[in-house]
């Protein structure tokens, strides 16, 4: 039997080629290797791995690129990294934005371990693990400075990035996402949801499992086949015990709770109807975090705004792109 979600990868794939990109993988360190999609000027041209190793919280490397077509690079445009949420790998989330921002920026679009082809041997489920494995994978390819974009689960790993290494992390955007998911947060929305854990929500097992995850994500209700919701579960949600780990790493106490004092600008770019993340928490988040952040609402769009409103948020992001790239 074909399976309908796979047997598009080839297109999409394509498409992500025709806009400029190319597929490369990084060894961090290891038994840990991150998939990404990256400026095909940027990629090596032998296909297979380079490597690099963690760098600790606090100290820099002198790492170098062995990539040549970096060197020969005339003018280095500036580079937007976008980190996917947790129901489906990279260039899925982002398929509506690459080909937009390819235009201008150098785009690189990682899958987080445990997603598409990147995984590790540590037992290390945290988000600060995805952001310190991240920060390695993106000196290793050469990203200087750069512009970080993250939704959901991404989003989250976007702010410990700039947490750690500010000089690399010089704006972000976060869509859909919290500063930390705490135990309070967790509870409530879950509450709110009617469901019983994270993984119920965000690990269907079942069409019907699926299809409560897309109502819940999603403003406008659109309808799928069956058999193609069942493809797409087959497909994207591989690596289940991992990601289940994922979840439970998510999680922190309130007293565990504090709000980094970050350096950059921050965009929150919202869905006014996001029932995961309620603009309210949005509201919230930027009185905690200052006068460097700013918020943005997109009506008519949920969860997945990226994808619902696709030409609306592709604007307000390079308009905000446009801006802080030019103050760098």
């Amino acid at each position: 039997m074909v399976n309908f979600v796979e047997a598009q990868k080839p297109l999409l794939h394509f498409l992500i080629r025709r806009a400029g990109l190319r597929q490369q993988s990084v060894e961090v360190e290891p038994g840990t290797v991150m998939s990404f999609w990256v400026p095909k000027d940027k990629a090596t041209k032998k296909k297979g791995s380079i490597n690099n190793e963690i760098v600790p919280e606090g100290k820099s490397t002198d790492v170098e690129v062995l990539n040549e077509n970096c060197k020969k690079t005339a003018k280095e445009r500036p580079a937007v990294v976008l980190v996917h949420g947790f129901a489906a790998e990279g260039i899925v989330t982002w398929q509506f934005q690459v080909g937009v921002l390819a235009e201008k920026y150098d785009v690189y679009v990682p899958d987080l371990l445990f997603f598409g082809e990147s995984e590790t041997n540590s037992k290390d489920r945290s988000p600060l693990f995805q952001a310190q494995c991240l920060i390695a994978a993106l000196t290793r390819l050469g990203v200087k400075h750069c512009t970080v974009v993250g939704f959901s689960y991404g989003g989250m790993v976007a702010f410990k990035m700039a947490e750690l290494n500010p000089d690399l992390v010089r704006s972000l955007v976060i869509s859909g996402s919290v500063i930390a998911m705490t135990d309070s947060i967790s509870d409530a929305t879950l509450e709110r949801l009617g469901m019983k854990s994270s993984a119920e929500l965000l690990l269907p097992e079942t069409v019907k499992g699926l299809k409560a995850l897309q109502s819940q994500a999603m403003y406008k209700k659109i309808w799928f086949p069956n058999f193609l919701m069942k493809d797409y579960l087959e497909v994207m949600f591989n690596h289940r015990k991992e990601r289940a780990e994922l979840l439970e790493s998510l999680v922190i106490s309130n007293k565990d709770a504090t709000v980094p004092v970050l350096t950059q600008k921050i965009l929150l770019l919202w869905g006014e109807n996001d029932n995961l993340f309620k603009v309210e928490l949005a509201m919230d988040m930027k009185e905690k975090l200052g006068e460097k952040a700013t918020i943005q609402t997109i009506d008519k769009a949920g969860h997945l705004v990226h994808l619902e409103r696709p030409c609306r948020y592709n604007r307000l992001l390079k308009e905000y792109l446009a801006t802080v790239t030019a103050e760098d």
